[in-house]
């Protein structure tokens, strides 16, 4: 494995040889947003189980972050640099930082978010190697770019983000990616498991409607010699957008994640299961209201404690120029009590409301 990934190294090292003479037009552009926001438990208990929204009855600041993109040689290079500051970055990069709690140790890989540098010899291949967001799931880590504020349990139990190398191949109206990385979420790392990332996409000649089908995961071994402590880690992901009208469009999101013991293992093997349908209307140019659904089935319990959740968030965007304003309302239900009423006792269903502020520059 490792003489093939050297080996491909040499032949990029000698294509780029071969640009280097060519044009060496540049590009910059820098862009940031700050979000941030006020959430309140009707229960009067923090309640959620998701991502960046752990609060209750308080003024959060969630992220500011600040984005570099430069090219050169029209395009057939580039670098990013995306850091991120505040609570939502550092949830993000939650193995960075003070080694502590199983923490690496490095305090400012919490705030590179995304950190690579690119590679184009041509325009249908693309190689990208550092650290960048994942592509698993409809949703990102950037609040400006989803129109759900809080998040969903797909989005938080499944990667984050990737450190390593991929490629990206174009072939028409299809496009393939496949990479190698450290396990998942890790910035750095000393463990012999390395993930494998993939996905192919498309869509309609009228763009009407887009694909993505996604893949991350890992063999492992017996002895789990990974963060998971599992021998295997595998996790598929299909996203659909339909773009009905320029005011309807829906989103799709289902995932299986299938967990692997090592052996000798008290726990159970098995899939957890999710499903999510996103109902975006924008009423005028300004105004626009997201139904989000999503339903969680583990029907063993090897991972969230429950059979069952359904959870359905709508949220308000309106927009003032570079600035949102969402109000949002959430609703979950459980199969079992992994809620908490007032008085502290369990329940099977948590009710709570937001309110975010953001702004894209």
């Amino acid at each position: 494995m490792l003489g093939k990934i050297f080996l491909a190294a040499v032949v990029a090292m000698s294509v780029c040889s071969e640009v280097l003479g060519q044009d060496s037009s540049k590009t910059f552009f820098l862009t940031g947003a700050v979000d941030t926001y006020y959430k309140y438990d009707f229960a009067g208990k923090q309640n959620n189980l998701t991502s960046f929204t752990n609060s209750q009855n308080s003024f959060e600041l969630g992220m500011a972050t600040v984005k570099a993109e430069t090219t050169a040689m029209s395009g057939k290079v580039g670098a990013t640099v995306d850091l991120g500051f505040g609570r939502r970055a550092e949830e993000f990069s939650y193995n960075d930082g003070e080694s502590s709690a199983g923490k690496n140790g490095f305090l400012t890989l919490a705030t590179l978010k995304q950190v690579f540098v690119t590679f184009s010899p041509s325009d249908a291949l693309k190689f990208t190697m550092g650290k960048f967001a994942t592509h698993i799931g409809y949703e990102l880590v950037d609040a400006t770019l989803n129109r759900n504020y809080s998040m969903s349990y797909m989005f938080t139990n499944g990667p984050f983000f990737h450190s390593g190398l991929k490629a990206d191949i174009k072939a028409g109206r299809v496009a393939f990616m496949v990479g190698i990385t450290n396990y998942t979420d890790q910035s750095t790392t000393t463990t012999a498991v390395k993930n494998i990332i993939a996905q192919v996409s498309g869509g309609t000649h009228d763009e009407k409607l887009k694909f993505y089908l996604n893949y991350s995961g890992f063999g492992g071994s017996e002895v789990g010699d990974n963060p998971s402590g599992l021998k295997s880690l595998n996790q598929f992901d299909l996203v659909l957008v339909s773009n009905f009208s320029h005011k309807l469009n829906v989103g799709y999101n289902g995932t299986i994640q299938h967990r692997k013991q090592v052996q000798g293992s008290t726990a159970a093997d098995g899939n957890w299961v999710g499903n999510a349908i996103y109902l975006n209307f924008d009423a005028t140019a300004t105004v626009g209201l997201t139904l989000r659904s999503e339903y969680i089935s583990d029907s063993k319990i090897i991972y969230f404690g429950t059979k069952h959740i359904f959870a359905n968030t709508v949220s308000l965007d309106a927009k003032i120029g570079p600035l949102t304003i969402i109000p949002e309302l959430r609703m979950d239900n459980s199969q079992n009590q992994i809620f908490l009423k007032e008085d502290g006792s369990p329940t099977n269903h948590a009710v709570s409301g937001l309110l975010a502020v953001l702004y894209k520059f």
